[in-house]
């Protein structure tokens, strides 16, 4: 994907979620650190612009939450920023790509610390498969197929698939 791809594909979304929520006045989006927020930011202008209606943003880091605590250092990326109770709000998480989907494990583990939402929905710009458990994404930019030695960087330029360094 080119940036013309991406921004395509953060519109394609953004409307996509309106449809899905009859308007945006409830729904609020949680980007997930560090790739998740600069997508949720990026719909969060497209839903601005499209409806009027300024989306709210926040941003959730996962590293205590992850489920390889033990099996790797606890490296926290960033802040935690959800200035909002989520309890009866439709919460749209925002990640980059969607792989094991154990990091969107994580978050839903801990959104719950922020209160109790009608609904949760996953939005990411990639999915890349490769599932380890069933989570399945409601708006997806691409689905791009790929092996699992592979790893792909998204970021407003596009999306690159690389391989691995071992």
């Amino acid at each position: 994907m080119d940036s013309a791809d991406v921004q395509r594909a953060v519109w394609r979304m953004a409307h996509e979620i309106i449809e899905a929520n009859s308007g945006t006045e409830s729904v609020v989006l949680v980007g997930l650190q560090t790739g998740g927020l600069p997508v949720s930011e990026a719909v969060a202008d497209a839903l601005t612009s499209i409806t009027g209606h300024e989306t709210e943003v926040g941003s959730l880091d996962v590293a205590f939450y992850r489920d390889d605590i033990g099996l790797r250092p606890v490296l926290p990326e960033a802040v935690t920023h959800i200035p909002w109770n989520l309890d009866g709000r439709t919460v749209v998480l925002c990640d980059d790509v969607l792989f094991t989907g154990r990091t969107i494990r994580a978050a839903l583990n801990a959104l719950s610390d922020y209160g109790r939402p009608r609904a949760v929905q996953l939005l990411v710009m990639v999915d890349r498969g490769h599932r380890e458990l069933p989570i399945r994404p409601d708006y997806v930019g691409k689905n791009l197929p790929t092996r699992r030695d592979e790893v792909v960087d998204v970021h407003a330029d596009g999306v690159d698939l690389g391989e691995m360094l071992r």
